[in-house]
């Protein structure tokens, strides 16, 4: 065991001389992932559901658009800021309704790869599609459903970005 710790600590120190890198705590995560995407197709083989040869367009740019929104939500918006403080700390705002934090770096690799993961936006959506896509298998209606509300959520954000643009012209025109 011993020797096996030395060899991931050398490895560490080769990969990044100059940057702390968690490995380790990548290592958990990436078998945290693969332990969800292994539950779901447990589900799924378990329920019996049938798996489509390939999901349909429209499915596909809905849980796309949800993804998106989702992973944003997760992982930039003030309101959902108690999920990621244990392993993050504010940084600044960043407008509508987002926040920058940084992770916390707390000498422990497995509180550092999860603090990136919640911070980080694309690195969410994995998981997030993850989730949707068997969801997909699992619950359809409600799978699309929710990916529905998402994507509702996520055109009203880019219309009230549109509108305020839009506003500030039209003000900046008037003087």
């Amino acid at each position: 065991m011993t020797d096996l710790k030395a060899k991931a600590t050398r490895l560490r120190r080769a990969y990044a001389p100059h940057e702390h890198r968690p490995l380790g705590g990548y290592v958990l995560a990436m078998g945290a992932y693969a332990g969800a995407t292994a539950m779901i197709a447990g589900l799924v083989r378990a329920s019996r559901r049938s798996v489509p040869e390939r999901p349909a367009t429209v499915d596909v740019v809905l849980l796309s658009i949800a993804t998106h929104k989702l992973s944003r939500l997760l992982s930039k918006d003030a309101v959902t800021s108690p999920l990621r403080a244990p392993f993050t700390r504010y940084a600044r705002p960043i407008g509508s309704g987002e926040v920058m934090e940084e992770v916390r770096d707390s000498g422990s690799p497995t509180r550092h790869a999860v603090g990136e993961l919640l911070s980080c936006p694309f690195c969410l959506a994995v998981w997030v599609a993850t989730g949707f896509t068997g969801g997909l298998v699992l619950a359809p209606r409600l799978t699309r459903l929710v990916a529905t509300a998402l994507t509702a959520v996520a055109a009203s954000d880019f219309l009230q970005m549109a509108y305020a643009t839009a506003q500030q012209a039209a003000e900046g025109g008037e003087e």
